[in-house]
């Protein structure tokens, strides 16, 4: 596929469920939906291809947070971190 093809995405750096996570650990107890929404909004984005977001999603070991959807994500991603 070339780059011509190669959709667009946006991509958190860091991961925004890290983000969520150490704003969390850092209030001491769960962001409310405004938190969560405000976090997302002020976090820092690129646009890369989606084979190179696919890339990074790889070496981290793990998914982000869509952005679209990032509280209701956020709420079933905590309860997976809080299981851990």
């Amino acid at each position: 596929m070339s780059h011509d093809e190669d959709p667009l995405c946006a991509v958190f750096m860091p991961a925004l469920v890290v983000i969520l996570h150490a704003a969390e650990q850092e209030k001491g107890e769960p962001l409310t939906e405004a938190e969560v929404l405000a976090i997302r909004d002020d976090a820092v984005c690129m646009t890369v291809p989606l084979s190179v977001a696919h890339d990074l999603e790889r070496s981290r070991g793990y998914s982000d947070i869509p952005p679209a959807d990032c509280w209701h994500e956020w709420l079933s991603v905590r309860e997976q971190i809080a299981a851990e």
